[in-house]
């Protein structure tokens, strides 16, 4: 019974998947609403070409985006983390709860303040812009993740490497980063599949050809009548890089979540 009722869930889940993937291949004529559930009486992946053609500068910007933007998140939540936990300070538990507070900001509070600020600083509508923006709302999960991480590893190892002469960096380079790669793998799927499927930063803070690829997602549907099956081969094309890091890495993203990167 229990496979039964997670078989047909999976199948309710994998529904619109199914409905995408059908419409995806039909020709426009093909396309209707009562016929959504048939499939193709032929395949026609013209519309993969077109969406492709569409979509590719987008694509680029938002490789431009996402790369640098979860690096650099990743490697300031790893030193934050290793500060936060491993060399405590008087009012260290206080600067934790301000950072954690970031987490927990609207999105649509600051999106004026934001949008001044980056045009006084000459990076509205640019894709370093775009990065500055994700790094430093990335910066409270990524420090809470490594925090967390970071606090199972014995203090014994960071005292030994103290005597042995290992100053601050060196023991974060040489001993700490060695050890938390599975957090590294962890926190770069998190933060690589939130900054792609981020969508309102992208269209308040970018215009024309600076748009990552959601944008230009939504405006594939154009504004006399929408090509569902050039819109849905843009949607898997759109989904496909966040795909193949699941397929690929999502073995050592689960190992990541039980070493206890997001424990605690």
């Amino acid at each position: 019974m229990l496979y039964l009722i997670l078989i047909v869930l999976c199948l309710l889940f994998l529904m619109p998947v199914y409905v995408i993937l059908v419409t995806s291949v039909k020709p426009l004529d093909q396309v209707t609403l009562s016929d959504m559930w048939k499939l193709p009486t032929a395949l026609d992946f013209s519309s993969y070409r077109i969406a492709f053609e569409k979509l590719a500068p987008n694509f680029m910007n938002s490789l431009y985006l996402v790369i640098p933007a979860t690096i650099l998140s990743a490697l300031l939540g790893a030193l934050n983390g290793y500060v936060l936990s491993k060399w405590r300070f008087k009012g260290s538990e206080i600067l934790f709860t301000a950072i954690l507070f970031g987490m927990f900001i609207p999105y649509q509070s600051i999106l004026i303040p934001l949008i001044q600020f980056l045009r006084n600083i000459g990076l509205y509508n640019t894709i370093p812009g775009l990065v500055l923006v994700h790094v430093v709302y990335g910066i409270p999960i990524t420090t809470l993740m490594f925090r967390n991480f970071y606090a199972n590893i014995p203090f014994s190892m960071i005292e030994s490497a103290k005597i042995d002469g290992a100053g601050f960096l060196r023991i974060f380079y040489y001993i700490m980063i060695p050890l938390s790669l599975s957090g590294f793998v962890v926190v770069a799927i998190w933060q690589f599949t939130n900054i792609w499927n981020e969508f309102l930063f992208a269209v308040t803070i970018t215009t024309s050809d600076q748009q990552p690829i959601m944008v230009a997602l939504q405006n594939l549907s154009g504004s006399q009548i929408v090509q569902w099956n050039v819109q849905m081969a843009g949607a898997l094309l759109a989904a496909l890089p966040t795909l193949l890091v699941y397929i690929f890495l999502g073995k050592y993203f689960v190992k990541g979540l039980l070493a206890g990167s997001v424990k605690g």
